[in-house]
């Protein structure tokens, strides 16, 4: 993520959240403050797009040019928002849609129906291997505490999922959330859901140790997962996979409508389609002031 300055500005119904930085000697780029997956939109609200462009002589006085280049990110390529940011800035700005990580698919699980339901739109050999996988783990003694911590539980919480990434094989290859700048994103996410009590946490344990973590948070009805991890040793004993299992069943205990399961990239991401059914495009745009429009 770039550093820089941060413009923010919202009413009621309408939010604007941008981060800004000097990418040319007379051009500012402002970026969603999340640029490096560009998963969340930074310009909400029903009328964002005339928010946005009734916005720009705001913008224009804190960064001290009208040389902008804008991105919004996490579109619908068929929303209104997209349709809305053509109609508004076509004039004045060059529309350029966003390739690499910036465009993407996202994955979801409808849970309607509960448990049950959730189930029937599974594979005959998804649901088998399913109740197959949580009937042997718990007959070798494995338990799930469900976590949906206070403010001043978030940290020690946090440190548990922290202990378990490093035995994971993602934390001894170095590539897992412990990593400087990613812990600090994820402890810092974690106290945040805990204000609003959004958060959403599972440890599995076995005899007094833990051995696996999912989490995630809530956003009225529907539920985002955000990372899961299970120490290495357990990588034979589908703790992952009965992790998932026991967050849809307490999801749907609460009455939750969604699971979103973030992107479907790379191989190893390939497990989701098994627990989805669901999938939607998400694009991210630049807008270039045009250079007769300053």
């Amino acid at each position: 993520m770039s550093n820089g300055e941060i413009f923010i500005k919202q009413t009621d119904e309408n939010l604007l959240l941008l981060k800004g930085y000097r990418a040319a000697p007379n051009t500012f780029a402002l970026d969603p403050p999340e640029n490096m997956w560009f998963f969340g939109c930074n310009v909400l609200g029903r009328n964002g797009a005339e928010f946005l462009s009734n916005s720009l002589p705001d913008i224009e006085r804190q960064f001290a040019s009208q040389s902008l280049a804008i991105t919004v990110s996490g579109l619908s390529p068929t929303g209104r928002l997209r349709r809305d940011l053509q109609r508004y800035f076509k004039a004045d700005f060059e529309i350029v849609e966003m390739g690499g990580r910036a465009r993407g698919v996202q994955c979801a699980a409808s849970l309607e129906g509960g448990w049950d339901g959730y189930l029937s739109r599974r594979s005959s050999n998804t649901r088998r291997n399913i109740r197959k996988q949580l009937r042997r783990v718990d007959e070798a003694g494995v338990a799930y505490e469900r976590h949906c911590p206070i403010p001043l539980e978030a940290d020690h919480l946090f440190d548990r999922m922290l202990a378990v990434e490093l035995q994971s094989w993602k934390g001894i290859a170095g590539r897992g959330m412990e990593q400087p700048g990613v812990a600090d994103f994820y402890r810092l996410m974690l106290r945040e859901l805990s204000e609003t009590a959004d958060a959403r946490v599972i440890m599995a344990r076995f005899e007094d140790q833990d051995i696996g973590f999912i989490f995630g948070g809530m956003i009225g009805s529907i539920y985002r997962g955000q990372q899961f991890s299970f120490v290495d040793d357990w990588a034979a004993g589908s703790i992952g996979n009965t992790l998932q299992a026991e967050q849809i069943s307490w999801l749907c205990e609460e009455g939750s409508t969604r699971y979103d399961l973030g992107p479907l990239r790379r191989r190893r991401m390939e497990y989701k389609t098994h627990w989805t059914e669901l999938e939607y495009d998400i694009r991210s745009i630049v807008m270039i002031r045009k250079s007769s429009a300053e």
